[in-house]
């Protein structure tokens, strides 16, 4: 047995040389220094890929018995080991902060995703940096880390160019490289790149062929052959988290097409398919039973004949997009084989962060903004009808309809966002590991959870769960190691206790018994009535003899259910869930929620080139009036371009210059835009251009008249019918001088959006203005310094 030189437990490891003789001169011949080793982690670590699909149900991949082929996650499993009984939160967010952590998503401050993150402990999005991530301790322990794809654990206030890094991957999160995006989503053809902290542009156009899950699989498959080629001996942790199949459901038509006709007969006989083959694949037990569809989800047969073509679509294109998303998984997967270390890689295949999500309205969405901002009704089955061939290209920004996230979760109640149930919790997760797995094709069904993945791969690499990093005491990871599953099938789980909560939705196993109660729906985000906690009905489940949660046996077993009800409350005390917090779209407003916000008063100054500002990282302009002006430098040539832009092609609002003239417009989900053009031309010289929006006023999301004025004289009129009330893009940002990603208006394109003039500085102020439409320049920095 060869002893490991290192004491592992303080992280980083203490450098401590011993003591020797040290002599005057070089050439003397008893100078003698033991050679330099570079870190490694112990002999025989085994490398380390971790897959995160996003947004996939249970019931959605071919591997277990979906309609959507997954030939990767297929080979993995018939070379490795499926596990049918894996959690996750119900929510993407949380479950990465517990997978990079081995702790319970409120333990690190994550009780939902970080744009509704509050004061309170356990849904602050901060992490406790007694709470270090796996990233970082196996880099201290000698690996190369790397994560590729999307980083949802960054708080809002912390998300600008500036930081602070700390919650980033490439920070603090301990990955020495990362190429992905910052947020929840990202459009998948015009993406808003980072590489390490710095904001990039994406390497090609959608007209070119650009896929964001092409270009990760790139980085990924090359770091990894580099990594190889130049530190043969040291192990890599890869983390490979793709912003797919979360909406916008982006993918070439060709993959799309793949499934035309497929889902013709609806989502009601779709589950019975998936159902039935589920069983004959042995992924689900014999005498597992289908869950009921409940009444807030409409049959098949209930939905218009006129959209049911737009809902087959709908389908047709998410099946598409996860089925390319497990071609270029495998791409990343070859690579690792191709240089020879497939053998003793550790691959887990995570097929989904959460449930199957239901954030699409009951008819599917054309640009899934319209549901988050309380506009879903804009989107009508007419609408919807004439977008048809656009769904999954990149004039859209789709999300498929709740019939088809509740099929994909079969054979389980619910969806993502309901962590009460299966639906929203239960993802199918393969595990490959050559060297350590000598059984292929195997099945394990011991209950587990994703905090359970940090604990198992420090087992696998012979590394100790540190009791301190970077100075900081450590408190214990709350998982536990799955690697005593990997040789014995029929093992008993010694995971035997897991709480679960999300907006309420809560649920808590215990040794075979579930107690679950549903409290608030995904689709409902804008004023749903929602009953008091003590009176949420509780169910009760034996997941010994019912696999599904398919019988409710609360009215037999009363006491077991006050048991495990006050089991959940002990749990909630210990991890931080308390309060339960219910609240929905309200928490998106800073002052509600009580997070720190990082633009404070009523004005905000900007220059020229700044961008890749997220909507927290501006004054929000919405549900008021206010006022954009800018001081450009017109030289003899008409202006041209943007001077800002926040949002892009599916909402937002513009202050721009076309053949000389200011123009402002303001777009509503991409599907109304109003424009206020200026009766004439800026002239030359120096000068002040200004747009003031006068809000209606009495309620949320009303429009408003515009103004545009040229050195405070009025040079243009118009109005703003109706206004984005809560957010205008997941992924889109603010920009001044030019305009990343998609275009706000229709008038120009990101290519041609560069100012040609100069702008010396643009400032908006919110509600009426005390400066007669002209600002003193003298006066400007003072007035905005004040009202900081």
């Amino acid at each position: 047995m060869v002893t490991d030189r290192h004491s592992r437990a303080l992280l980083p490891i203490p450098d401590r040389p011993a003591p020797d003789l040290t002599t005057y001169d070089a050439k003397d011949p008893d100078t003698s220094y033991p050679p330099i080793e570079p870190l490694v982690p112990p002999k025989g670590a085994p490398n380390i890929l971790i897959v995160l699909v996003d947004d996939t149900g249970f019931g959605a991949a071919s591997a277990f018995g979906g309609p959507c082929y997954t030939p990767t996650a297929e080979k993995l499993a018939g070379n490795g080991l499926k596990f049918n009984r894996f959690h996750t939160t119900a929510l993407c967010a949380p479950t990465r902060q517990a997978l990079l952590t081995g702790r319970n998503h409120h333990s690190v401050g994550m009780g939902s995703i970080t744009e509704t993150a509050t004061s309170a402990p356990g849904n602050s999005s901060l992490r406790p940096n007694t709470k270090a991530p796996l990233a970082m301790t196996l880099k201290l322990n000698g690996y190369s880390t790397a994560q590729f794809g999307k980083c949802h654990e960054v708080p809002v206030w912390q998300s600008s160019p500036m930081g602070p890094f700390d919650a980033w991957p490439s920070g603090g999160g301990g990955f020495e490289t990362f190429y992905g995006f910052i947020g929840g989503e990202n459009n998948q053809y015009e993406p808003a790149l980072y590489d390490g902290t710095t904001p990039i542009e994406p390497p090609s156009t959608p007209e070119e062929g650009y896929h964001l899950t092409e270009d990760l699989a790139d980085h990924a498959v090359n770091w990894i052959k580099t990594q190889k080629a130049l530190m043969p001996d040291k192990p890599f942790f890869v983390y490979f988290a793709p912003g797919a199949t979360h909406a916008p459901h982006h993918v070439p038509t060709e993959w799309s097409d793949k499934y035309k006709g497929k889902f013709a007969a609806g989502w009601d006989a779709q589950r019975e398919a998936t159902f039935n083959r589920q069983k004959e694949m042995g992924v689900i037990p014999a005498d597992a039973q289908l869950t009921r569809r409940h009444e807030e989800i409409p049959s098949w047969d209930d939905m218009p004949a006129e959209l049911k073509p737009v809902l087959e679509r709908e389908m047709e294109v998410y099946a598409g997009f996860l089925e390319h998303t497990d071609h270029h998984i495998g791409r990343v997967i070859d690579a690792v084989d191709e240089i020879g270390a497939l053998d003793n890689t550790i691959i887990y295949y995570i097929i989904g962060d959460n449930g199957a999500s239901a954030e699409g309205t009951l008819n599917g969405a054309f640009n899934e903004m319209a549901n988050f901002n309380g506009m879903a009704a804009l989107e009508t089955p007419e609408f919807m009808a004439s977008k048809i061939d656009e769904l999954g290209t990149p004039s859209s920004y789709n999300h498929y309809a709740v019939g088809w996230a509740w099929a994909m979760n079969t054979p389980f109640q619910w969806t993502k966002q309901v962590a009460s149930h299966w639906g929203g919790t239960r993802n199918g997760t393969i595990v490959h590991w050559p060297k350590g797995i000598a059984e292929k094709g195997g099945l394990r069904s011991q209950f587990t959870h994703v905090i359970d993945i940090a604990p198992t791969i420090l087992e696998a690499a012979g590394l100790p769960e540190p009791t301190m990093v970077n100075g900081v005491m450590q408190s214990p990871m709350e998982g536990t190691s799955m690697l005593y599953t990997f040789a014995e099938p029929e093992t008993a789980e010694r995971h035997s206790l897991q709480y679960f909560e999300m907006f309420g939705n809560r649920g808590i196993y215990h040794k075979g018994w579930s107690a679950v109660t549903k409290h608030r729906t995904p689709w409902e985000m804008v004023g749903p009535k929602l009953p008091a906690f003590d009176d949420d009905v509780w169910e009760l489940y034996d997941a010994s003899t019912d696999y599904s949660q398919a019988r409710n046996l609360a009215a037999e077993n009363p006491e077991l259910l006050a048991r495990l009800q006050r089991l959940w409350l002990i749990e909630a005390t210990k991890y931080n869930v308390l309060p339960i917090d219910d609240r929905g779209i309200e928490r998106a407003t800073p002052e509600i929620a009580g997070r720190p916000t990082l633009i404070h008063g009523n004005t905000q100054l900007l220059y020229s080139g700044m961008g890749r500002l997220s909507e927290n990282s501006v004054v929000s302009i919405k549900n008021k009036s206010f006022s954009v002006t800018a001081e450009v430098v017109a030289d003899d040539k008409p202006l041209a371009g943007v001077i800002i832009a926040q949002g892009g092609r599916f909402g937002g609002w513009t202050l721009y210059v076309k053949d000389g003239r200011a123009v402002f417009v303001y777009n509503v989900l991409g599907i109304h835009e109003f424009a206020t053009v200026a009766d004439s031309p800026i002239p030359i010289g120096t000068h002040q251009v200004r747009m003031e929006f006068d809000y209606d006023g009495g309620g949320l999301g009303k429009g408003g008249d515009v103004t545009l004025f040229y050195d405070g004289t009025a040079v243009g009129n118009g109005r703003v019918a109706a206004t984005q009330a809560m957010v205008f893009s997941a992924d889109e940002t603010t920009d001044v001088g030019y305009e990343s990603g998609t275009s706000v208006s229709s008038d120009y394109t990101g290519a041609t959006s560069r100012f040609s003039g100069r702008i010396n500085w643009v400032q908006i102020d919110l509600g009426d203005d005390d400066h007669d439409h002209l600002i003193d320049p003298e006066e400007r920095l003072r007035i905005a310094i004040a009202r900081q």
